[in-house]
């Protein structure tokens, strides 16, 4: 063991562990979720660290072997070591500096240990590590890069999805179904074209998400505590901004108004509600697929959806949707995380929002989770999706909508007779208008073309006299 102190006295901390006493108290404090801050945050935040030592080491405010140190151990949590040490709960009071001290303890104990060969040694975490910085402009400006980071998979998953309902939007071109709305028969539609709809809406979440990133790229960093800036000198700030950008590899900006940034969250609220679209269009796609693969026998049996397990402990031979509930399920965890987040940012109070880490945990999470979940949706479900054609020209067929079409050539008391009597007797439209003699079976067949009953205009208009 060995020791360590704080303002509020001193604590054994373990030998093997590189955090100090303030993660130690926040262990202690916040026996939570038992989930840990996202690693994609920790990253950002140790970039955020080197990106501020080299700065700080080249501007003379550190000397060159600590400045040197604390990069190199920066560099490492970067490529994934020490991952075992970032401990605190991702749902944490004091708006992140429970994260931001362990990131500041782990990279001081390493650095020392480079140093020294010893976790206690000259690097302090707060003196150094934390030089010219606070966790109101290190801790926004991490979680903005880790969003923006994230963002970038969940776009490309998003496409890939769109890609691959285009493709069956061609594929299934040329079946006719009967179209539904409020769950009864409705007019008929090719089964092309209900994917057609699905692949729009992704495309408008993909764009969506697209754009947002620019909302993202404005940081506070060098605002210190409230965004005044104060115990960061002027040249750190406009080079610490520079060089973060430049390390990032993303289009970030020093804000204009750093007060502004550091107290309000409304962009984290903007990126949310995009996630909740995209949640909802994924949600109503995969209400749709089980709708329509719903069976074998005794559903709609339109389409089939690939079989990936044995659906039933009890009744043999019995498959679910299973990809598609998964769906469902992450869709409603994501927008519920929505409601979190949207809670969180308007309680915010005066110059900081005390509840950073509430968005940080359901924003990354978010995020990460679509994109495990667009992906898991593409590639396990909907690429491998058949249609069952015979089914949907059978239930066309036994179905009353195709009496929509006739309503120009026989108005539409005498369709809704058609309607009635086809119901009554089981017998089709087609059969009832010829008992009727209403039209010709020539006539029927122009006026009920699928490509006629499934586009603009009136079906067999020419016909009408």
């Amino acid at each position: 063991m060995r020791r360590d102190k704080d303002m509020l006295g001193e604590r054994d901390i373990p030998d093997d562990a590189y955090y100090g006493i303030h993660t130690l108290r926040a262990l202690e404090n916040f026996p939570l979720s038992r989930s840990r801050v996202h690693p994609q945050l920790i990253a950002a935040m140790a970039l955020v660290k080197k990106t501020a030592a080299e700065v700080n080491g080249e501007l003379g405010y550190l000397p060159p072997e600590i400045a040197q140190a604390i990069c190199r151990a920066a560099e490492e949590v970067l490529a994934g070591s020490w991952s075992d040490q970032f401990v605190v709960d991702a749902l944490q009071g004091g708006a992140g500096t429970s994260t931001n001290m362990n990131v500041n303890e782990v990279l001081a104990s390493r650095a020392n240990e480079i140093l020294t060969g010893d976790k206690q040694g000259p690097v302090h975490p707060l003196d150094h590590v934390n030089l010219q910085q606070s966790t109101n402009d290190v801790y926004p400006t991490a979680l903005r890069i880790a969003a923006i980071q994230l963002l970038k998979p969940l776009s490309e998953a998003c496409a890939q999805l769109q890609e691959v309902l285009q493709n069956k939007e061609a594929e299934f071109a040329g079946i006719i179904k009967v179209g539904r709305t409020e769950m009864q028969d409705a007019l008929p539609i090719m089964l092309g074209q209900e994917f057609s709809a699905y692949a729009q809406a992704i495309a408008r979440d993909r764009w969506r998400l697209y754009k947002v990133e620019e909302r993202l790229r404005q940081t506070n960093l060098g605002g210190t505590a409230v965004g005044t800036g104060l115990n960061a000198n002027k040249k750190y700030i406009f080079m610490v901004n520079d060089r973060l950008r430049q390390y990032a590899n993303i289009g970030l900006a020093r804000a204009e108004n750093m007060i502004d940034v550091t107290q309000n969250a409304d962009v984290f609220v903007e990126v949310s509600g995009l996630l909740k679209a995209l949640s909802v269009n994924l949600s109503k796609i995969a209400h749709d697929l089980r709708l329509m693969s719903s069976g074998p026998r005794a559903g709609f049996g339109e389409i089939e959806l690939p079989q990936r397990q044995a659906g039933s402990s009890i009744m043999p031979g019995k498959v679910n949707p299973v990809i598609a509930e998964a769906v469902n399920q992450l869709a409603f965890h994501v927008m519920s995380s929505d409601l979190a987040i949207t809670l969180a940012a308007q309680s915010g109070q005066l110059e900081l929002n005390a509840f950073l880490p509430l968005i940080a945990h359901h924003l990354l999470g978010g995020l990460e989770l679509l994109a495990n979940g667009v992906t898991m949706f593409t590639e396990r479900c909907v690429r491998d999706i058949t249609a069952c054609q015979a089914r949907c020209e059978k239930l066309l067929e036994a179905s009353l909508v195709t009496v929509t079409a006739i309503v120009p050539h026989v108005g539409y008391e005498k369709a809704t007779e058609v309607a009635k009597l086809a119901y009554a007797s089981g017998r089709t439209v087609r059969e009832i208008i010829l008992e009727m003699d209403l039209l010709t079976a020539e006539q029927l067949d122009v006026i009920l073309n699928p490509q006629a009953l499934t586009r603009p205009g009136i079906a067999g208009e020419n016909l009408i006299k």
